[in-house]
């Protein structure tokens, strides 16, 4: 009988417990509720709303050259380019340029978007390309398109840039409308054979040391 009566009293010591709570510690308790509802609120709202355009640039491990033109400083570079969008704001991509230097004589030679599609000399005489325009990313999207460089003009040097066998570093570059960040990835591609004869039809490939893309993503 006695043991009953205890669990009687614990019993009911626990529930004034329970109902013990004073008002102060209940709006303490609905204040912390609402602050934390509030956070997630603007986290959300930032995410989804306001974060700014984050522009991401991927390249694959193999790219294409092509120099068809005799007497001429006319380089193409077809890169193909995969554009993702990490921010909630739309991101326009006003244009790309290239830069590309021979590690072996320090020269640069620049390279501006002409035009969207895969390169041939058929296609090129016809005009079969889509002429590159800004490339507008909605948030959280992406896009991909083999890009096609060429030489920025009559004044860029040498002549012809790319020949030797081995190793070249390129830079390419984004100008974005909404930011005055330049995204920018850089990464090297190599030459392994050489043969003039191939541009009368297609273009040589360029390779990747170790087989991977390149981006400008930041590591975590």
């Amino acid at each position: 009988m006695g043991r009953f009566s205890d669990r009687v009293r614990a019993a009911g010591s626990a529930e004034n417990a329970g109902h013990g709570m004073s008002p102060l510690e209940g709006g303490k308790f609905a204040a912390v509720l609402s602050a934390i509802a509030l956070a997630i609120s603007g986290y959300s709202l930032w995410e989804t709303s306001l974060r700014q355009a984050d522009v991401r640039i991927f390249v694959p491990p193999v790219i294409q050259y092509s120099a068809p033109y005799q007497n001429s400083n006319f380089e193409m570079i077809a890169v193909p380019v995969t554009m993702t969008n990490e921010g909630a704001r739309t991101a326009t991509i006003l244009s790309m340029q290239l830069a590309v230097t021979d590690p072996r004589t320090q020269v640069t030679k620049h390279f501006y978007a002409a035009d969207f599609g895969r390169w041939t000399m058929e296609r090129t005489r016809t005009g079969a390309y889509e002429p590159f325009a800004p490339v507008s990313l909605a948030g959280r999207s992406s896009r991909t398109e083999s890009v096609l460089f060429y030489t920025r003009g009559d004044g860029e040097k040498p002549a012809q840039l790319i020949e030797a066998l081995g190793s070249y570093n390129f830079d390419l570059t984004f100008d974005v409308a909404e930011t005055k960040d330049k995204p920018t990835v850089k990464f090297d591609r190599s030459l392994l054979y050489y043969d003039a004869r191939a541009f009368n039809e297609r273009t040589l490939p360029m390779y990747s040391a170790d087989w991977q893309s390149s981006s400008n993503t930041k590591a975590d």
